[in-house]
């Protein structure tokens, strides 16, 4: 319990002792990280700081030399990277990863395949059962889609968006994966300040609306700063620093490796 009485919440992701080393390059080294329930973290870092290696291992993408990640108390490490969205874990990735000749519908639509019941897989047969669990999936990717505001877009093709939307889209496919906690990479990189701004309102909604909590990697430190509650720094695969984002700015080791680097 805190010292205000308040029983603290429940941690969602418990990174301990995380290591990964690349033939003789030491990636990540022991790097502790927690993610609790409601809370946005910022992971923040110069190029080539670990980054994107800690959400690699984070999501499965990549095997750690050492250490451990629980998700919601599960062993990550020990669970297949396609099964990590039952979880309640969800990510996007620095360049949108899109099909670019489909619309942006069937894109969509590819976050929530883990969500139909295994039985339907496939459909060799096109039982009601079947086409009502696709039409109810639809439905709701136009919802999502509508709550970023981009429903207009729903039969365009990916490829031929503007950046910023192909970004929005990457996000709405994870929130059709129903995740409790979301891994953003570098969502903001490539969008102009309105288009910052924006992100900025859609990241605390989904934390206030959908109860999602968020661990984002990012280089716009307005942004960190105006929407994260508590900031953790990486230079070189270490944790060098965490606290607030007034904390953070005013470290010194903070100001030398990162801030000063970035000015």
């Amino acid at each position: 319990m805190t010292e205000t009485g308040r029983h603290p919440d429940p941690v969602l992701l418990d990174v301990r002792g995380l290591s990964l080393t690349f033939g003789g390059l030491r990636a990540l080294d022991g790097v502790d990280l927690t993610v609790a329930a409601g809370e946005i973290c910022g992971l923040v870092g110069p190029n080539g700081a670990g980054k994107t290696s800690l959400f690699n291992c984070v999501s499965g993408l990549y095997r750690p030399t050492d250490g451990t990640v629980l998700v919601d108390g599960t062993d990550a490490l020990r669970t297949a990277p396609h099964r990590l969205a039952g979880l309640g874990l969800a990510r996007t990735f620095q360049h949108p990863v899109l099909q670019p000749d489909a619309t942006v519908l069937a894109n969509v639509l590819l976050g929530g395949h883990n969500r139909l019941p295994a039985r339907l897989a496939g459909y060799p047969v096109r039982w009601p059962s079947a086409r009502r669990a696709e039409r109810e999936l639809a439905a709701e990717a136009r919802e999502t889609l509508d709550w970023l505001g981009i429903a207009e877009r729903a039969g365009e093709p990916a490829g031929a968006l503007p950046y910023g939307v192909m970004k929005r889209v990457e996000l709405a496919r994870a929130l059709l994966a129903h995740p409790r906690l979301l891994l953003l990479d570098e969502l903001a990189s490539g969008l102009v300040h309105e288009e910052v701004h924006a992100l900025g309102e859609v990241i605390r909604r989904l934390r206030s609306e959908r109860e999602i909590s968020v661990l984002l990697v990012e280089h716009h430190m307005g942004l960190v700063a105006s929407i994260c509650d508590k900031v953790v720094v990486l230079v070189q695969g270490r944790k060098v620093a965490e606290g607030s984002a007034a904390e953070i700015q005013r470290d010194p080791v903070v100001v030398e490796a990162y801030l000063g680097s970035a000015a």
